[in-house]
């Protein structure tokens, strides 16, 4: 095994998943139709055709995959639950059957000695509320206060950990402002509604949780470090633009309880009702949750210059910033960079940047890497074991220079339906045979294993 720096003492592993991407069962025991059900079964809208029909009957199959999370060790695990399995039409009449699960799910893994740390919203919204307006309408964040009310009250007897809501500037930007995720509006700047809806979200659901007595409240959000292509101003003012979309309109709000002021006239509500909202929406935490995955390079567009295909969001023409490619020896086998000392750099950004900063989680790391069983039948994904070596270093790096981390999630568990990309893309520590739903450890499985078990 690696010799890795030993983390602080209590320091929590884990590993997320999230409920479209394994449950299945997508029209089972009341479980109503989601966003992403209808985008996935839109012609041309999913690499290869793939759905989450099925993903990898976890659904079915919970228990020796809570069996697989207990062998492997973990003190967290981390998956998301699907609002329109309790609530079909996203309000109005509880599914009890959905509760159900759920309740068999938490016992499981208590039982197995791990904490669940469910997030109520990872982008499944149900179709009922998409097709009243979505995330468009102010409506649908009060309604998901009402459905995280129905779900404390029924799990908060034995859930100590809750994550409101996962990378709301993903589901704006990939679902809203593009079209590469459900519910693919294509809107552009006319998304923003979208992120301050989900902030107000965010802030029900805190209130609700608070209410019901929640020991531990926490959001998981995805951060990019924004690297300018040189030392350019007029890179260095595109670079601050594109940081200021991804990722200060949602932690501004969060944790400084303003919008960038460059962002706040694009913000469709009037200061007195602002003041109201930000004063929900910038409750404290208990934890704040990061994703990351790579950074962000970034230039002023030049005239002339064709960046389609040049980064992984194509972005449309006559917006203020260009993406390229970062340059890193290393990718993914999703052309992802692999830069752990950029997970480093974004902790320590946020540190400097909001002096209230709660303790972090990293609530997702990890990388798709296309190995498959070789002759012997094991999975050998060497790759994956050094990309978590390196990110797992990097954090420690980050807790040398001050940032209080607490824990790191591995993305993910298990190999899933990846959006957009289908089934091709493989994050998992254990690889599922999606023809047989066979689940197989592959090597960084043990590596993580060994690794916990190594902590103090």
């Amino acid at each position: 095994m690696t010799d890795l720096p030993i983390l602080p003492s209590g320091f929590r592993f884990g590993a997320s998943t999230a409920s479209y991407q394994i449950e299945g069962a997508v029209d089972e025991d009341g479980r109503g139709p989601t966003i992403w059900d209808t985008f996935t079964h839109e012609p041309g809208r999913i690499r290869g055709g793939d759905t989450g029909d099925v993903a990898i009957d976890h659904y079915h199959r919970w228990e020796g995959d809570l069996d697989l999370l207990a062998e492997l060790g973990i003190h967290d695990y981390r998956f998301s639950i699907a609002w329109s399995r309790i609530l079909p039409q996203g309000t109005g009449a509880v599914e009890p059957r959905g509760l159900a699960f759920y309740d068999r799910l938490v016992d499981g893994l208590l039982a197995r000695g791990i904490r669940p740390v469910p997030t109520l919203y990872h982008w499944d919204l149900p179709q009922a509320l998409e097709d009243r307006g979505g995330w468009l309408s102010r409506d649908t964040a009060e309604a998901l206060g009402d459905y995280v009310g129905v779900v404390v009250d029924r799990l908060g007897d034995r859930v100590r950990d809750w994550i409101t809501l996962n990378e709301m500037s993903v589901q704006t930007l990939y679902g809203y402002a593009l079209t590469d995720h459900a519910p693919g509006r294509g809107l552009g700047f006319g998304a923003l509604p979208v992120a301050h809806h989900q902030l107000l979200a965010h802030g029900h659901a805190v209130a609700r949780l608070r209410a019901a007595g929640a020991e531990r409240v926490g959001v998981a959000q995805q951060h990019f470090p924004v690297v300018p292509a040189s030392g350019a101003m007029e890179d260095l003012v595109a670079a601050g633009t594109f940081a200021a979309i991804t990722n200060w309109l949602f932690a501004d709000p969060l944790l400084a309880g303003r919008y960038p002021e460059e962002l706040r006239p694009l913000i469709p509500v009037d200061d007195a009702q602002l003041a109201e909202d930000l004063a929900l929406i910038s409750a404290p935490l208990d934890f704040y949750g990061v994703n990351y995955y790579e950074p962000m390079l970034v230039e002023a567009p030049r005239e002339g210059a064709d960046y389609a295909g040049a980064a992984e969001v194509d972005l449309p023409e006559g917006l203020p910033f260009a993406l390229l490619p970062y340059p890193s020896e290393e990718r993914t086998d999703f052309g992802w960079a692999i830069a752990p000392d950029q997970l480093t750099a974004i902790l320590r950004e946020l540190r400097e940047r909001y002096p209230n900063l709660p303790p972090v989680v990293i609530t997702e790391g990890g990388a798709s890497f296309h190995d498959g069983p070789g002759a012997d039948g094991a999975v050998h994904d060497a790759r994956r074991i050094a990309y978590l070596d390196a990110h797992l270093r990097a954090v420690a790096d980050a807790v040398a220079a001050g940032v209080d981390v607490r824990g790191y999630y591995t993305w993910s568990a298990f190999d899933n339906f990846e959006w957009a990309a289908g089934n091709d893309e493989r994050f998992g520590l254990v690889y599922v045979d999606y023809a047989t739903q066979e689940r197989i450890r592959k090597d960084s499985f043990a590596w993580y294993r060994d690794v916990i078990a190594a902590q103090p």
